[in-house]
């Protein structure tokens, strides 16, 4: 699979929440061949702190050449890349991994929680687009209405309706996403599209294997080289032995990975 190392300069910088970013990156190469579910290793900083690369799933690419992330600022990497200003340009490597396969014949429902949410907007409109007639089911979930809200606008434009819920009940359903996703009516031939959190995609897929629908997660671990050379991203496999989420995925079929249950 193609992996482009290109100099990328920051388009725009939208501070969504008190800790959520979405950055949006002229980066002409890396949009024209990504696809749903991969993701990108972008250098933070100019100095050797810190050290590795960071990856980022894409959010959407555009028809101009730009492509968007959308991060929480959870430590120095990415406090870094929060206040990237706009002209500034960094090194970014990709797009890296093994995104979603597409059923177009099953109707797909998106899963995503918190900051998994990130790379199911890229796989809506990649649905829309190539199969417009057969708009998926969305169903997202966060901690509470600040974290969320801005995220339900971007599905909301493609004419997708979307089914949430929180924590704390500040909007939608209170309690978990799974509760939502319970009571909708997907119908018997259904693939669900999950990133997450592991204990909501073990939900998930949990759900999907008692009505034998087919699930597609999106696996979040620690990356450094994101090109399976470091071994540092390793998950357990169900046929034994190990992959790497960073080349055998992010993307696993659920049935391919062991769960803690």
């Amino acid at each position: 699979m193609s992996q482009i190392q290109e100099k990328t300069q920051v388009i725009r910088l939208e501070q969504l929440t008190s800790d959520i970013v979405r950055l949006t990156l002229d980066a002409p190469e890396i949009s024209s061949i990504a696809s749903p579910g991969q993701f990108v290793m972008i250098r933070t900083g100019n100095t050797s702190d810190p050290l590795l690369r960071r990856p980022f799933s894409i959010s959407q690419t555009s028809s101009d050449g730009s492509f968007q992330i959308l991060f929480k600022v959870v430590g120095r990497g990415t406090s870094l890349l929060s206040h990237c200003r706009k002209g500034e340009y960094l090194s970014v490597l990709g797009p890296l991994g093994r995104g979603y396969r597409i059923d177009p014949h099953r109707l797909a429902c998106l899963v995503g929680g918190g900051m998994g949410i990130a790379p199911l907007l890229f796989l809506g409109k990649t649905i829309m687009r190539k199969y417009p007639d057969q708009g998926p089911v969305v169903v997202l979930g966060a901690k509470n209405r600040e974290e969320l809200a801005p995220l339900i606008d971007d599905f909301a434009d493609l004419g997708l309706k979307v089914h949430v819920a929180t924590d704390d009940g500040s909007l939608g359903h209170h309690g978990l996403l799974t509760d939502v996703l319970k009571a909708l009516d997907l119908g018997p031939q259904c693939t669900t599209y999950v990133c997450g959190p592991k204990p909501m995609m073990t939900a998930v897929h949990l759900f999907c294997r008692s009505k034998h629908y087919g699930c597609q997660v999106s696996v979040e671990t620690s990356m450094a080289c994101g090109m399976g050379a470091c071994l540092g991203c390793i998950v357990p496999l169900e046929k034994g032995g190990y992959g790497h989420s960073c080349s055998d995925g992010p993307v696993f079929d659920a049935e391919e990975l062991v769960w803690s249950l």
